[in-house]
């Protein structure tokens, strides 16, 4: 069954202010607005009085100002990383600094299946002072977080689920405004799909807060249309290829024809994400047996 993806485009805020979501969610957004970033990195502040941040963001100093500013009188006392791609963890180290808060974190990107070197774009020198798993559970004052792993976008991304208020912060896993990037070799579509699965096995999550955009409601309808998108592109590549060999410019050049033309490169990264995925269960062929950018497809 197909499902419309119900995009919130619409996000009414301030840069540098900060807005009361609810008890215990307080928002600030970066000014670093993008084709990927939407209006900017959403940094989330949890808790009253000993607080926690999820995902500090780019190291832009007049956004560690807001959070500070927005936070004054406080203690920031815990830094939780989604990921750690450079709009989400590298503020972490300035934050740190003025703060003394420390991090939790999965850790570096695992890499590909084979530990091929990941794309560019990641946060190298970040090193969480805790490194956590799937099921950790962190607990600070007034707030309990569970951890959930969900890689596909990135092998080492991680969602917070904050139990006092049935919300799960889904990072870059799943966003309000746009489909999320997976980009091969550390983005897997496969791990993707799974993760989904998981999101959707957890029932008593009600809101989602993504880090770029406005929050989400009706959760598991949201993933299911999440996950239809993304089976909708599997179907469209075989048929595409039903007329023949194609490379991946040329599939997107037909898959992608109501789309900026400047946004086809990250949609042949995901399509190649894609291919992987579906060279593997043997659904398509690739030249050479192998899926890579280069490479020419067939059914």
């Amino acid at each position: 069954m197909a499902y419309a993806i119900p995009f919130v485009r619409e996000l009414e805020f301030e840069y540098g202010a900060v807005d009361r979501l609810s008890p215990l969610i307080r928002r600030v957004i970066c000014r670093n607005p993008g084709a990927f970033t939407f209006m900017g990195t959403g940094t989330y502040i949890i808790g009253n009085g000993k607080v926690a941040v999820v995902d500090a963001g780019p190291p832009y100093q007049e956004h560690v100002d807001a959070i500070l500013k927005a936070t004054e009188g406080e203690t920031i006392t815990h830094q939780l990383i989604t990921h750690t791609h450079m709009d989400h963890s590298p503020a972490a180290r300035l934050l740190k600094e003025a703060t003394g808060a420390e991090t939790w974190g999965y850790g570096p990107p695992d890499g590909g299946p084979e530990g091929e070197k990941v794309e560019e774009g990641h946060d190298f020198d970040f090193v969480p002072d805790h490194a956590i798993r799937d099921g950790d559970v962190i607990e600070g004052d007034g707030w309990t977080m569970e951890c959930v792993h969900t890689p596909g976008h990135t092998s080492n991304h991680i969602c917070f689920g904050l139990r006092e208020e049935k919300a799960l912060f889904t990072g870059d896993h799943i966003m309000g405004w746009s489909t999320t990037i997976v980009s091969p070799p550390d983005g897997n579509m496969a791990a993707y799909f799974n993760s989904l699965e998981k999101l959707l096995r957890r029932e008593d999550d009600e809101i989602y807060y993504p880090t770029h955009g406005a929050p989400i409601k009706d959760v598991h309808d949201y993933v299911r249309a999440y996950r239809a998108h993304r089976q909708l592109r599997e179907t469209q590549i075989v048929d595409v290829l039903k007329d023949g060999p194609k490379t991946i410019p040329e599939m997107v050049a037909i898959m992608y024809a109501d789309v900026d033309k400047k946004l086809h490169r990250p949609a042949g990264r995901s399509v190649l994400a894609h291919l992987v995925h579906m060279t593997g269960d043997g659904r398509v062929k690739a030249e050479g047996g192998t899926a890579t950018s280069d490479a020419v497809y067939s059914v």
